[in-house]
């Protein structure tokens, strides 16, 4: 969990170039040297190693034992012990960091050649890890019987700072490693590839990792259960850190794992998500694999934005944007939650959820609003780790439970959504498979009755009297955060589309879900919706302006570079968001004039360019601005203590003019009223 305070320094980088964050010196950007400052990362965040004992190029030094003469081998990164001098005897750590190509089996840059020699010739380094990037392999050095030699052992881990071997197989570990950096993003593609290339499962490689990640959210979440027969919190979802290297200890990870995948598909919180016949279907050494991948980390306690990032990632390669559908970039999703600034009384709807990036950041949104108003004393990493305190999980519970609902036309989606906003901290939000533009006359009976009596619940629970008219989901929101399917490829049937009054001059699906979000609003209530420009320029959209205006203020308008669904889809596309008039307001704006303000911008930088990659902020002459940076976080000890870090860096920045835009939005607010 980190906060990032920046200020302009008047340094600047050429665009093939980085600054190391351990040694200060500009550096060229190769795939090794971005491997090694992602390391870096990891260990000085996630394993609570300091900086200030690291040293990287370190040349280590050894006797040949057939000539007796003194060789030397440079090696990627060292650790010190703690506070000790910078010199071989006091070696604790040593990884191994080469670029993506090279294999684990290399004769010259693989595992053996370089980190068991390399461990081999220091004395005092008992744990080493060799990297590429994709792959991570942790090893033990001890010395064999005899005591001449030395035996090296494969680990699903090694210990971080402060910590023992034994630490890392206790059952009754409440605590993982917080995943910080691109570490969950690796792990995810890591777990995904594997599963991918070694179990022989192309269809449905994604579902088998869905599962695995159900179960360790699942068991996470036992950690604020109830057990039964009063017995103490102990984790299922683990694998010590030898158990991977014998088929015994492969089989009881897999028995393990298998028998709480069979719990938790019986589970309230998944009711929704798994039909029961559903199974992990790996071989127990693919198994214990992932799992091991897997177990590293508290999914609860990373940040929203690393573990949206890791789930789109996989996400968005698997279930393909067909027929229109495409994910909206997070930083979009973003923008548009905090200019609608949704609260805990605000029941919310996403008619085309997707796999629920709107929802899981309005879940967000709101949990940091719980969070201050519960901890008011608390502020930077002490504040962002009680967004996962038992305290604020509750309150984000009954918040998901009667105030989150998603719709989909996509049953796969559905499960997706479900799955996100698990990881997004609850597994509660009403998420359906249902065509919104056919609700309530949809085939599907028996979910429009779930949505229906859900809503009555919502109602119910939230003393919502004034909009208790009706059985369904009509007029029931007080916002709508949504990017609609659009495009010449999605067809709307002629039977659904005829129940819109805006058919009468488009039956494109973006339209058709202005009319049905307007209709799923309360009066007063406000929506955020993507739309394509057409909508807001061509001529022969002329009459839907008009019934947007009859129906709708309009708060703000947002246009969008071309480079905001690119790769994925090129769309030129405006951000639009309205707030819903009374029929009083509409009978007063056709009797006199309205005249109000409307906030209007351009987003011409989004943070990437047409290919995806991301841009940074540049001086006049073009060379990358570089910003000194502190970035605060806690690490925890065994004990649960938890100590406050900070690491001073030189960072980029990205070119992205949505944060400045909603700025200038909240000072139109403040201005206007």
């Amino acid at each position: 969990m980190s906060t990032d305070i920046k200020s302009k320094e008047e340094i600047v980088l050429e665009d093939n170039e980085l600054v190391c964050i351990l040694s200060g010196e500009v550096k060229k950007i190769k795939a090794q040297e971005s491997n090694l400052q992602s390391v870096l990362l990891m260990l000085n965040e996630e394993y609570g190693f300091d900086l200030d004992d690291m040293e990287r190029d370190f040349t280590v030094e050894y006797e040949d034992p057939e000539t007796g003469r003194t060789k030397k081998q440079k090696v990627s990164l060292v650790i010190f012990e703690k506070g000790k001098r910078h010199e071989q005897d006091f070696i604790i750590r040593i990884a191994i960091v080469q670029d993506d190509k090279v294999k684990v089996t290399d004769k010259k840059k693989g595992l053996t050649a370089t980190l068991e020699n390399a461990m081999g010739a220091v004395e005092s380094c008992e744990f080493g890890l060799w990297a590429n990037g994709s792959s991570y392999n942790f090893l033990q050095k001890e010395e064999d019987d005899i005591g001449f030699d030395y035996n090296f052992t494969d680990l699903s881990d090694f210990p971080g700072e402060g910590e023992t071997l034994e630490d890392l197989d206790r059952a009754d570990r409440s605590h993982t490693r917080t995943p910080a950096n691109d570490s969950l993003v690796k792990v995810f593609k890591r777990s995904h590839d594997y599963i991918y290339g070694n179990e022989g499962r192309k269809k449905d490689a994604f579902w088998q990792l869905l599962n695995l990640i159900f179960c360790k959210l699942y068991d996470e979440k036992r950690r604020f259960m109830e057990l039964p027969n009063g017995e103490s919190y102990r984790r299922k979802f683990w694998v010590g850190v030898k158990e991977q290297n014998s088929e015994e200890g492969r089989k009881a990870v897999a028995k393990r794992i298998k028998g709480l995948f069979e719990e938790l598909k019986s589970a309230d919180i998944f009711s929704e998500v798994f039909q029961g016949n559903e199974s992990i279907d790996l071989t127990d050494k693919g198994l214990a694999f992932i799992a091991g991948e897997l177990a590293k980390y508290s999914f609860l306690d990373a940040s929203v934005d690393v573990k949206g990032l890791a789930y789109e990632t996989i996400v968005s390669n698997t279930l393909k944007q067909e027929a229109g559908q495409f994910f909206t970039p997070r930083n979009i999703v973003k923008c548009m939650v905090e200019m609608l600034d949704p609260k805990e009384h605000h029941r919310v709807l996403d008619p085309a959820c997707g796999s629920g990036g709107f929802l899981v950041m309005v879940l967000d949104h709101v949990r940091q609003q719980m969070a201050k108003e519960m901890f008011p004393d608390l502020e930077g990493p002490f504040l962002v780790e009680k967004y996962n305190s038992p305290e604020v999980n509750e309150k984000v519970r009954i918040y998901a439970e009667n105030s989150i609902f998603g719709f989909d036309f996509d049953p796969d989606l559905k499960k997706a959504a479900r799955m996100n906003m698990v990881m997004g901290g609850d597994g509660h939000a009403n998420i359906f498979h249902v065509n919104s533009l056919a609700y309530p006359l949809w085939e599907h009976p028996t979910e429009v009755e779930k949505i229906n009596n859900a809503i009555d619940k919502s109602l119910h629970e939230m003393q919502d009297i004034d909009n208790a008219y009706g059985t369904d989901a009509r007029g029931k929101f007080d916002m709508i955060f949504t990017n609609p399917p659009f495009g010449a490829k999605v067809k709307v049937e002629s039977d659904i589309a005829s129940r819109y009054h805006l058919s009468k001059f488009s039956t494109a699906p973006e339209v058709l879900f202005i009319e049905a979000c307007y209709d799923f609003l309360k009066d007063g209530g406000k929506m955020a919706i993507v739309l394509p420009d057409s909508i807001l320029g061509n001529p022969n959209m002329l009459k839907v302006r008009e019934w947007i205006l009859d129906r709708f203020k309009i708060l703000a308008s947002i246009d969008l570079a071309v480079e905001a669904f690119l790769p994925q889809v090129g769309v030129q596309a405006s951000l639009l968001f309205l707030e819903k008039k009374t029929e009083q307001q509409r009978q007063l704006a056709q009797e006199k004039d309205e005249d109000y303000k409307v906030f209007m911008a351009i987003a011409e930088k989004l943070g990437k360019d047409r290919r995806g990659n991301p841009i940074y902020l540049r001086d006049d002459d073009g060379a990358e601005l570089l910003f000194n940076t502190e970035t605060k976080y806690l690490t925890k000890k065994i004990s649960g203590e938890k100590i406050l870090k900070v690491r001073r860096e030189k960072l980029k920045q990205l070119d992205d003019d949505l944060p400045k835009i909603y700025k200038s939005f909240m000072k139109f607010l403040n201005f206007d009223n």
